[in-house]
């Protein structure tokens, strides 16, 4: 979920030299326009606003972890924000990279190599729709890109319409810890998408206070915090986790959420990944904090 690290190795930069001289003739056709046709997204969520927003087929590889929509199945892998296969890429001719903005090396060779690229950041909620209709108009997908952003909008808010005026419920975000116990826990802090979803579903960030995207957090932490929600999210592929394990949380009773039941378990990755999956996924918060907003 987190876009920080390096890029390092010996192995990396010979291949970057490969690659600039294999791509010495294809540079000088290469040229910035506004409508990509042959893009590569190393990023999941570019991935699927370039599908959402009908721009799928003028995707020519995809990053690592793009598993959605089924379609990307079938694209050529070219590395992620740690590995990115610079050769291939390269040799993919594309018109168009998406890669992270973090990915400072990748973004010099493609410089040279005279590629044209987009830089994306993982921000807020309101960022994603931005990000959709910039990328829409950096592809010449406009009208989809603005319909899709539309729509996300729309539901978004109509799922903080539902939830005004109802109690806030103070609520824990996990989105990791080590199986069977409660050590290392990764909860969303007071600053990023996750933050902004679960304000948007009615909640009350029990770490709104920490401008951070991501807080490790201990037991001791949990307990001063007093959350009366704890909300798990669990989204890696081929995940085995049964509710049976929210019962790991039993060790902390005195927490409110613990000594009311108020332990929820999500699935999917659609909460991690900040695309157009986000409305549903957002709703899917606000049915487990405010189950009667939607009878």
């Amino acid at each position: 979920m987190t876009d920080f690290g390096r890029i390092r190795g010996t192995a990396w930069r010979h291949s970057v030299s490969a690659a600039l001289l294999a791509a010495a003739i294809w540079a000088a056709v290469v040229t910035i326009r506004a409508d990509a046709h042959r893009v590569v997204s190393l990023i999941p969520a570019t991935t699927e606003m370039l599908f959402a927003m009908g721009a799928g087929d003028r995707v020519a590889a995809v990053g690592s972890y793009d598993h959605y929509p089924p379609e990307v199945e079938r694209l050529p892998r070219v590395g992620a924000l740690l590995d990115p296969d610079v050769e291939r890429i390269i040799a993919l001719r594309p018109d168009l990279v998406v890669l992270y903005a973090t990915q400072t090396e990748l973004r010099t060779v493609l410089e040279r190599t005279g590629i044209p690229f987009y830089s994306y950041t993982h921000r807020g909620l309101a960022d994603i729709t931005e990000t959709i209709r910039s990328l829409g108009a950096r592809v010449g997908a406009v009208p989809g890109a603005n319909a899709l952003a539309a729509r996300l909008e729309r539901q978004i808010d109509d799922v903080r319409r539902r939830v005004a005026g109802r109690p806030r419920p103070r609520t824990l975000l996990v989105f990791g810890r080590e199986r069977h116990t409660l050590a290392n826990i990764d909860a969303s802090g007071g600053y990023g998408f996750l933050h902004d979803m679960l304000e948007a579903a009615g909640g009350a960030d029990v770490l709104s206070d920490l401008h951070r995207q991501s807080v490790m957090m201990t037991t001791e932490m949990v307990l001063a915090r007093a959350p009366e929600v704890i909300i798990e999210l669990r989204y890696t592929r081929g995940d085995t986790t049964t509710e049976a394990e929210l019962n790991d949380w039993s060790t902390l009773g005195s927490v409110p959420a613990v000594r009311n039941r108020r332990l929820y378990l999500l699935r999917g990755d659609q909460f991690v990944v900040p695309g157009p999956r986000v409305a549903e996924a957002t709703e899917a918060m606000a049915r487990v904090l405010h189950p009667e907003a939607f009878r």
